[in-house]
C-alpha cells in the first residue's frame, strides 16, 4: 500500500514538472524568436524564417536602435527607415517616465481611496467601488473621441502630461481592487493601538497602514507599471509628435504599407520587455504575498 502511494506521488510529481516545463516553453518560445530575429540582418530573416540557427549573427539591429548608426544600414539590408528608428533612446526615456509617473500617481491616489473604502464601510464607500469596478467595463475605444477633444480643450495633447494624466484614470480601478482587499485582510487592532497612543486616522494610515502594505504596495505597483508600459491606444490617439511617442507606438512605425522590418521590430521588442520583465522578477516576492494576501481575505 505504501508502496503504491509512493509511486504515486512520483507520477504526479513527474506530471507536474513535465507541465511546469511546456508552459515555460510556450511562454519563452515568442521570446527566443525575437531573441533570433534580433540577432540576424533582414536579408537572412526574410531569406529563411524558419532557420532555428541563423547563418549570419550579427548585433547591427542594437547598433542601429541604441546607436543611431546610419552608416551600416546597407549591411543590415535596410534603405528608408523611419527618422524615429535613430531616436530609440528618447523614446525609450518617454515610455519610462510615462510608466514610472503613472505608477506612482497611482499608488498615491489609489491607496488612499482603497483605504477609505476597506475602513469605512459605508453605503457610499461601497457604491464607489462598483462604480469604479464598471468604468473599466466601457471598451476603450468608445472613450477615445471625448478623450481626444478635452485633452485639445486643456492643451495637453502631444505631450507626456496628458498621457500621465489619462493613464492615471484608466488604470486608478486596477490599484484600488487590489490595494482594497489587501488593507481589509490587515488586522484593524494596530490602527487602534496607533489611535490610542495619539495618532489621527491619516497618521496611522501613514505610519502603520503603509509600512505594512509594502507586498500590496509591490504587486499593484508592478501591474500598474507594465500595463501603462505596453499601453499603445492612448498615446497613438492623443500624441501625433514623434518627441512624445513611447516605445509601443515607435515599434507599431515600423509596420509600414510597403514593408516590414522585421529584425528591427525584434530588436526594439526585446530592449522593450527589459524594464518590465526586471521589475516583476525585483519584486517577485512581493508581487505573490500582495496578490495572495488580497484573494486568501476575499
Amino acid at each position: 500500500m505504501a508502496r503504491t502511494v509512493r509511486r504515486r506521488l512520483r507520477l504526479d510529481s513527474i506530471a507536474i514538472s513535465l507541465a511546469n516545463v511546456l508552459v515555460t516553453l510556450f511562454i519563452l518560445g515568442p521570446v527566443f524568436l525575437l531573441f533570433l530575429g534580433a540577432i540576424q540582418t533582414e536579408k537572412s530573416l526574410v531569406e529563411d524564417y524558419m532557420r532555428l540557427i541563423p547563418t549570419q549573427v550579427t548585433l547591427q539591429n542594437f547598433e542601429v536602435i541604441l546607436l543611431g548608426r546610419e552608416d551600416i544600414l546597407h549591411d543590415t539590408g535596410f534603405y528608408h527607415l523611419p527618422r524615429i528608428i535613430f531616436e530609440f533612446k528618447r523614446v525609450f526615456l518617454n515610455s519610462l517616465i510615462i510608466a514610472t509617473t503613472t505608477t506612482v500617481l497611482n499608488l498615491l491616489v489609489g491607496s488612499m481611496a482603497a483605504y477609505a473604502i476597506a475602513r469605512l464601510r459605508q453605503r457610499w464607500t461601497q457604491g464607489f467601488m462598483y462604480t469604479n469596478l464598471a468604468s473599466r467595463m466601457v471598451p476603450l475605444m468608445v472613450l477615445m473621441v471625448p478623450l481626444f477633444v478635452t485633452l485639445r480643450t486643456l492643451k495637453l495633447l502631444n505631450t507626456l502630461v496628458g498621457v500621465i494624466i489619462t493613464l492615471t484614470g484608466f488604470l486608478l480601478p486596477y490599484t484600488i481592487w487590489i490595494l482594497q482587499s489587501f488593507f481589509a485582510s490587515l488586522p484593524e487592532e494596530l490602527e487602534d493601538a496607533a489611535r490610542i497612543d495619539g495618532c489621527t486616522r491619516f497618521g496611522s494610515f501613514l505610519r502603520v497602514v503603509l509600512p505594512l502594505s509594502a507586498p500590496g504596495m509591490g504587486a499593484a505597483g508592478v501591474i500598474v507599471f507594465i500595463l501603462s508600459w505596453n499601453e499603445f491606444l492612448i498615446p497613438f490617439i492623443v500624441n501625433t509628435k514623434a518627441e512624445v511617442y513611447p516605445v509601443p507606438v515607435l515599434i507599431a512605425t515600423l509596420v509600414t504599407d510597403y514593408h516590414v522590418y522585421y529584425s528591427l521590430v525584434c530588436a526594439c521588442i526585446l530592449m522593450g520587455l527589459l524594464p518590465s520583465v526586471a521589475l516583476a522578477l525585483l519584486l517577485q516576492r512581493y508581487v505573490t504575498r500582495g496578490l495572495l494576501a488580497g484573494a486568501l481575505k476575499g
